[in-house]
């Protein structure tokens, strides 16, 4: 890695105007006294690959990777991180001291802390849990809430053959269920997880009848604009415990500063605050 006191990083997608990432690693950077800068990088997907290749040579010390690159960039990098490759999608990538880079996926941890943030108690074994969505978040999110433990993961989605391809990818605890039959899907469960984009501003409501969750159960959601979905206003109406999405993405974002700038930093509630005020639109 190049000598530079001065640390940069990034967050490089397509586009990439709406990422909330440089306000919060910027507000670290700034809080924690250390020199550098944190920047948006509009990358066009036929440009990733000599975008990335041109990291070490500006000097970034790494960048985060967003949509729609989260696949695509794992092609680009020299290393993998074994937890990233069962995801199949890295989120960060961290020039190594040799200058050859590294992929990550931080957004099971990000996830995983979000729960324990909200419930210092939750854990993943206490029943079954519903997963709707079977794109890069959920595979983020199942992976990690099997590592916890989890003893049995219902995952549907609108294409049932892609819940189908990841439950037998992944195996025993997921299995797949009909999207015909969600609402009866969370008869008996401990936690509700929504990764898929309805619900999200300018998309309309998730269709999901809540009538059979249990009222224990924890409803959680990986959108955090805006920061209370249809879903989870709907759960919070009927006594259930929520989450929102922006744990998962204040949680994810600390090991990449860490690896990126030597600090683990912590998420206050003054930070929390700063970052939900960029996001009442």
């Amino acid at each position: 890695m190049s000598s530079h006191s001065y640390g940069l990083a990034g967050v490089m997608g397509w586009p990439v105007a709406h990422s909330r990432s440089p306000k919060l690693h910027n507000y670290w950077l700034e809080k924690y006294g250390l020199p550098g800068a944190y920047v948006q990088l509009a990358v066009a997907p036929e440009t990733l690959g000599v975008a990335i290749a041109g990291l070490a040579a500006l000097g970034f010390r790494g960048c985060n990777i967003t949509i729609p690159h989260k696949v695509d960039a794992m092609a680009f990098v020299d290393d993998i991180d074994a937890n990233a490759k069962r995801v199949g999608a890295i989120n960060t990538i961290v020039v190594q001291p040799d200058d050859s880079l590294k992929g990550f996926n931080h957004d099971g941890f990000g996830y995983i802390q979000s729960l324990l943030d909200a419930q210092p108690d939750w854990r993943a074994d206490t029943g079954p849990i519903t997963v709707l969505g079977a794109g890069g978040a959920a595979r983020a999110v199942v992976l990690s809430l099997a590592d916890r433990g989890a003893k049995e993961i219902r995952l549907l989605n609108r294409t049932p053959e892609k819940a189908q391809a990841l439950a037998s990818e992944f195996g025993a605890p997921v299995k797949a269920v009909a999207w015909a039959d969600r609402h009866a899907a969370l008869s008996d469960i401990a936690l509700l997880v929504n990764t898929t984009s309805q619900g999200m501003h300018g998309t309309p409501a998730l269709d999901l009848d809540l009538t059979a969750l249990p009222q224990r159960a924890l409803v959680s959601d990986a959108i955090y604009v805006p920061l209370e979905t249809p879903l989870l206003q709907a759960a919070r109406l009927r006594g259930n415990a929520t989450v929102n999405g922006l744990g998962m993405l204040l949680n994810q974002a600390r090991p990449a500063f860490q690896a990126w700038f030597g600090v683990m930093p912590e998420i206050t509630p003054e930070l929390r605050r700063a970052i939900e005020a960029t996001l009442q639109s």
